[in-house]
């Protein structure tokens, strides 16, 4: 499962100015995996995009991504 925490990982990376800090957690539970995504305060508005894009086109990549392995997968952002 840990493709999607890096798919998240490489996309987040590639979006901030800083990819030293971006941090990616994966908390596996029965059904649903809760990705965590950690970036420099600077950057969080570049993940989160103009009223929320960026962050609703991550989480839409990251359900078609996981519909495809068979799982459910949820991004929080944390600031």
């Amino acid at each position: 499962m840990g493709k999607l925490k890096e798919l998240i990982e490489q996309i987040a990376k590639a979006l901030v100015d800083n990819p030293d800090a971006v941090q990616v957690n994966e908390i596996e539970g029965e059904q649903t995996s809760v990705i965590e995504l950690k970036v420099a305060k600077e950057d969080l508005g570049k993940v989160i995009g103009k009223q929320g894009r960026t962050a609703r086109a991550m989480r839409t990549i990251l359900s078609a991504a996981s519909t495809k392995l068979r799982k459910r997968a949820v991004l929080e952002i944390i600031e």
